[in-house]
């Protein structure tokens, strides 16, 4: 592999400001449409190589062919994870068929929009909740106050985990996924603290599950656990990689999208009038919109299975290749004036969630419905809310898995908690 692109790993590269970023992947999908990259493995230490899919059409093409593109040689990182990082990670996110199909198949029959109508519904009322909590405060970090919090309360609510193990949670996802950033580890060695992360959530999981077999109750750890007639169930190590997966992506990306909507809305007033001028019929779109120009999943990685040429690049059994959905969902071959942000965008067949598959997000209608009900009690309850600063993003090792905010200060009118107008 020759003339790889050194920028592609660097993580000063990664914390530039999203559009900065975007104006030189510009360039490079014009180049080809795979890029070569080189990086040290930090576990092995040696050099290993990858390639990146800029373009749509291509990220679209390898996540159609899983038989020759597999996840099961490490998805949500470009390093092979080590053996004992599998035991808490190695979801179904990271599994090929029929180990895939078995586990995404008892999940989907308990996470389907009839399945969750309860926890749809209950997405306004913890809504109502956590703005309740900041809207007499006037000036807030939205991150902390908001974005953090409200997308796992519904993911802890929908599982069943009691609210006084909510701080557990979130520090243990805020690790897992930040590992990169000084700030998040304090001191601590970054495969120490994740692997202690995710023994922290296992062991409450597996906890919780014992206890919805013995006693089930309406949430979906018991769900998961309890089958019906001849239908297959989780096993013990197998909710436990679920709820993480759950936890840490499920959580993270809505966590993202939110902060970057309202950082674009601050940078798009006119688009933010457009939206607040008519809320139920732009909601839709703007939802849509904000999940492409975001697109919170940076990549997911593929490995090759055999020898394979696509669009005129030839792959060799092993090679690895990083689907960058951000990257795609700007190609000007698909969208036009792609770097615009128009909440109005329609058709919009964006990659946020992922390329067509088996692979695609299976919580992208939760996580629809989170933004619109976000974005509606923002805009209408704190009408007036606006950044007061750029986004801080949270520092990477190289290219981060979810293009994470950890700060956005913004400020408002303050306005009296919904409970307290009766």
């Amino acid at each position: 592999m020759s003339d790889a692109y050194p920028e592609l790993v660097d993580p000063a590269f990664w914390r530039q400001p999203l559009d900065d970023r975007m104006a030189r992947f510009a360039e490079l999908r014009e180049i080809a449409p795979f890029l070569p990259a080189r990086f040290v493995n930090p576990v092995a230490g040696f050099e290993e190589s990858f390639y990146v899919a800029t373009r749509y059409e291509e990220v679209i093409e390898i996540s159609r062919r899983p038989q020759d593109f597999c996840s099961g040689r490490g998805a949500v990182s470009i390093p092979d994870m080590p053996a004992d990082a599998m035991e808490f990670f190695g979801s179904f996110i990271s599994m090929d068929d029929p180990r895939h199909a078995r586990q995404r198949g008892i999940v989907a029959r308990s996470f389907t929009p009839k399945q969750l109508q309860t926890v749809l519904d209950s997405v306004e009322t913890i809504c109502s909740e956590v703005v309740d909590r900041m809207c007499e405060r006037g000036e807030v970090d939205l991150v902390d106050a908001l974005s953090k919090p409200f997308p796992l309360l519904v993911i802890c609510d929908m599982m069943g985990i009691p609210r006084s193990e909510f701080d557990t949670v979130l520090d243990a996802t805020n690790i897992i996924l930040g590992a990169g950033d000084p700030d998040v580890l304090a001191g601590r060695d970054p495969m120490s603290a994740i692997l202690g992360a995710g023994m922290q959530l296992t062991t409450l999981v597996n906890d919780l599950a014992e206890s919805r077999r013995a006693e089930p109750t309406d949430d979906l750890i018991s769900a998961l656990v309890n089958a019906e007639g001849d239908e297959d169930t989780l096993a013990r190590h197998e909710v436990a990689a679920f709820f993480i997966l759950l936890a840490v992506a499920g959580n993270d990306t809505t966590r993202t999208a939110i902060s970057h909507g309202m950082h674009l809305l601050s940078q798009n007033p006119d688009q933010r009038r457009r939206w607040q001028a008519d809320l139920d019929a732009v909601t839709p779109t703007a939802v849509e919109e904000i999940v492409r120009v975001a697109s919170p999943v940076t990549f997911m990685r593929r490995t090759a299975t055999r020898d394979v040429t696509v669009s005129g690049q030839e792959f060799v059994e092993g090679d690895k290749v990083v689907l960058l959905y951000g990257v795609a969902n700007r190609d000007p071959r698909v969208f036009d004036d792609p770097e615009s942000f128009d909440v109005l965008r329609d058709p919009n067949p964006h990659v946020g969630f992922g390329g067509p598959g088996p692979h695609f997000c299976l919580g992208a209608h939760l996580a629809r419905r989170e933004l619109a009900v976000v974005f509606r009690q923002l805009l209408t309850r704190l009408p007036d809310i606006e950044t007061t600063g750029a986004p801080t993003p949270l520092e990477s090792m190289g290219i981060p898995l979810v293009g994470g905010i950890k700060r956005l200060p913004v400020r408002f009118t303050p306005t009296a908690p919904l409970e307290s107008r009766t």
